[in-house]
């Protein structure tokens, strides 16, 4: 043992640029895994994220004005309070939207406890203040301005800057000024259900409510675990009757469940991916240097190494390194991660106090060392069976012989660096498989991704494809509201609607009344609604239907099959002809025409009409619209894309191509290396016969360009294969459905293409250049 640690000494003294190359390899590859791992959990856990940074409320108390909320703070368990709140319930209007609101009196400088992150625009600013950047040009005092929580705000297109209707509790309205939107760890609005937040200034909210008011208080506990029992001891210090609604961070959470899930299983698949990709990038710099060693190797047998003592120095030497690139690495991630720019140093930022940080802290360096252990005792093993005579490795062929395809071209003129490029580019089938296939795997990633981006892309530019064809819905306010005829006269009116389909929906029980679905009655026999079908056909007669995978799943049945359902006590059987994506209800939807629901139920009304709008029309501008010519008649509302719920993805999947990329650029400098490495006797031969520097330089970069480039080939299609599947298999596990998958466009794949290429060849320019001016003499060592 002592032997081969002095060896294992002497060979790092002597060897220092390789062991530099193996740490900071190691050290790249896992700064790279925890980065993808922070962009994970900053992408996959929104509601925990802006809990952490808002040091956000466990319990909220709504209580009835005049109780003492003060009281709470002595509650044991308790850390610390936000609020008392003065609140109001109000309807606030823009742009023909209309939304329930609790109005939040808040004061200018935002608490510490439930403190809400102002994404856009700014924060309440006094009466004697100016308003901050981004607030507006809208001139005046901090009074009659409003923060909205994002979710309401996006359901109102409310933007900073833009100003609201407020309807009090007396039905007088109000004008207020929007000075920015803000994300809080609440629930978020829910059209026809829970109200959005909204905060205002104390004299704002005074001016609106009229003394009209109630309390809002926030919990911080200690433990959270305790929820429940302090809301026990809240209600009880309270007085029963004095607490209006109690809720918890689980609801908050849960409501921002199905996001977490989606992603997370997205993001899963990356990480493993890229944990293997980086493992076999610094595995792979281990065994480069492995194989350059093979000299020292048969030295160190000749003088009586056992093979055994051979793989043990190997292993403890490179073992060493992987450890010491494994500190650098987590431990530059740990301290100087929060300070790198853009999402990637946010991400770090936050993933500090997000859970499962440590222990991804620890996993993610321990899984990586140990693959990298397993890959380094392979290399070790190879070790330990070098020959002790180095002549007879010598002697063995390094490359093919030149093929006759190889020949004719040489005879045609076609450049040397061209065909003896491609000949060591493509030696033998085995050691072209190897390289090619590790330089693939991070690009199989970035394909992934980039067609998870384009998926999402979809859903904003053709929404139609995806289920959403109709951009807004629009209901009739009853008693007051229009009559069905002149609400279609109203909507014709505008230029911007192409087709309006009158529908209604209603819960249906299942076969067994062990559950419920939504059945949906949209368009007409006449103009069907333009609904996505995947599999089957669209409606085109009586008494058919299409449906959501989720239902399909839920049921147990298959395009084709007929489906019986109870509507208000009465049997409903529908023929299903097709299978559509389906973003609402988790995909438990069955849609027919509304003429198929009136033969069951004659006096059927339409609930709501959905508009289609014409190619490149703004739905906002057409819900003014629509508000001006109805005035207060008409609820509009947007149809809620779930690309809005997964915006923290695109700019995650934008970090983490530049990570795979990182990772990639490591594979690919080893593999250059090891491939001049191992060509060197053949470089030394084709010195001898006449080929200039130039031509031999050209050759090196030509053979690494041609490796990129068959990798970045089979990359890109294993990519599209696997990203459409996968994105797919999500589709269909979430309820909306197979067939949601869209490729990127062939710009960017020949963007990624050529991006590999132009990088391989940048890479390769600096060690060909090198190899190109090493006179003979340097190189016959070589020939060992």
């Amino acid at each position: 043992m002592r032997a081969t640690l002095r060896w294992a000494q002497a060979d790092f003294r002597a060897h220092r640029g390789e062991a530099l190359f193996v740490v900071l390899a190691s050290a790249g590859v896992i700064a790279s895994l925890l980065l993808a791992g922070a962009l994970f959990g900053y992408a996959a856990n929104p509601w925990q994220r802006v809990f952490n940074q808002s040091h956000g409320a466990h319990i909220w108390l709504h209580t009835r004005a005049g109780a003492d909320t003060g009281a709470l703070s002595g509650v044991d368990g308790v850390e610390a309070l936000s609020g008392p709140y003065r609140t109001t319930a109000t309807t606030v209007e823009s742009r023909g939207a209309r939304a329930g609101v609790t109005l939040r009196a808040a004061p200018a400088e935002p608490p510490q406890t439930g403190r809400p992150l102002v994404g856009s625009g700014s924060w309440l600013t006094a009466p004697d203040e100016s308003p901050g950047p981004g607030a507006g040009s809208v001139s005046g005092s901090g009074v009659g301005s409003v923060v909205l929580e994002t979710s309401v705000a996006r359901a109102l297109w409310a933007e900073p800057g833009d100003t609201v209707r407020v309807t009090g509790p007396d039905g007088a309205p109000h004008l207020l000024r929007v000075s920015g939107t803000a994300d809080a760890a609440e629930p978020r609005y829910q059209p026809g259900g829970a109200a959005g937040i909204g905060w205002v200034l104390p004299a704002t909210l005074e001016e609106i409510a009229r003394g009209d008011t109630g309390l809002s208080v926030g919990l911080r506990l200690e433990d959270p675990g305790d929820t429940d029992f302090i809301v026990q001891r809240a209600v009880t210090v309270l007085g029963a009757d004095r607490v209006a609604e109690v809720t918890k961070w689980q609801q908050a959470r849960a409501d921002a469940g199905g996001d977490d899930r989606l992603l997370g299983a997205m993001f899963a698949v990356f990480g493993l991916g890229a944990l293997l990709a980086a493992a076999l990038a610094a595995s792979g710099a281990i065994g480069a240097r492995v194989r350059g060693q093979l000299r020292d190797i048969a030295v160190l047998k000749a003088i009586g190494f056992t093979p055994g003592q051979v793989a043990r120095g190997f292993l403890v030497q490179h073992l060493a390194f992987a450890l010491l690139g494994v500190a650098l690495g987590t431990t530059a991630i740990a301290l100087l991660g929060a300070r790198i720019p853009g999402r990637i140093g946010e991400a770090a930022a936050v993933w500090q106090d997000l859970p499962g940080h440590t222990s991804l802290m620890i996993g993610i360096p321990v899984g990586a060392v140990l693959l990298i252990a397993a890959s380094t005792g392979l290399s070790a093993w190879r070790a330990g069976r070098v020959p002790p005579v180095p002549v007879a490795r010598a002697a063995l062929p390094s490359a093919a012989p030149m093929t006759a395809l190889g020949k004719r071209a040489l005879g045609v003129r076609v450049p040397p660096a061209l065909v003896l490029g491609w000949r060591a580019a493509f030696p033998r089938r085995g050691r072209t498989l190897v390289p090619v296939a590790r330089l693939a795997l991070p690009l199989v990633l970035i394909t992934v991704a980039l067609v998870a981006w384009s998926t999402l892309d979809q859903f904003r530019s053709r929404p139609a494809q995806m289920g959403l064809a109709a951009a807004l819905t629009v209901r009739a306010e009853q008693p007051a509201g229009p009559s069905d005829a002149e609400l279609e006269k109203t909507l014709a009116a505008v230029p911007d609607i192409e087709a309006v389909h009158p529908g209604a929906e209603m819960a249906a029980l299942v076969p067994g009344q062990t559950g419920t679905i939504t059945l949906r009655g949209l368009g007409t026999a006449r103009q069907p609604y333009p609904s996505a079908v995947v599999e089957g056909r669209a409606v085109a007669g009586p008494d058919e239907a299409v449906a959501g995978q989720g239902l399909l799943d839920l049921l147990g049945v298959r395009v084709g099959d007929w489906v019986r359902m109870t509507v208000g006590g009465r049997p409903q059987i529908l023929h299903l002809v097709g299978r559509t994506i389906e973003p609402e209800s988790g995909g438990r939807v069955i849609t027919t025409t509304l003429d198929a629901l009136r033969e069951r139920d004659p006096q059927l009304r339409p609930a709501y009409h959905a508009l289609v709008l014409r190619e490149g029309a703004d739905p906002r501008a057409v819900s003014g619209a629509l508000a001006t010519a109805a005035g207060a008649t008409l609820e509009i509302r947007e149809t809620p894309n779930p690309a809005d719920r997964l915006e923290p993805a695109r700019g995650v999947i934008g970090a983490l191509i530049a990570v795979l990329a990182l990772i990639g650029l490591i594979e690919l400098l080893t593999l250059i290396g090891t491939g001049v490495r191992d060509r060197g006797r053949d470089l030394l031969a084709l010195k001898a016969i006449g080929l200039t520097p130039r031509q031999i330089g050209a050759m090196i970069v030509t053979a690494a360009g041609l490796t990129a480039l068959a990798a970045a080939l089979v990359g890109t299609a294993v990519g599209l294969l696997s990203g459409t599947w996968l994105v797919d298999t999500q589709g269909a596990s979430s309820g909306i459905g197979a067939g949601i998958a869209q490729l990127p466009p062939l710009p960017v794949l020949l963007t990624v293409i050529a991006g590999a290429v132009l990088g391989a060849v940048s890479a390769a320019a600096l060690p060909a250049t090198r190899t190109a001016r090493r006179r003979l003499a340097d190189s016959l060592s070589e020939t060992l």
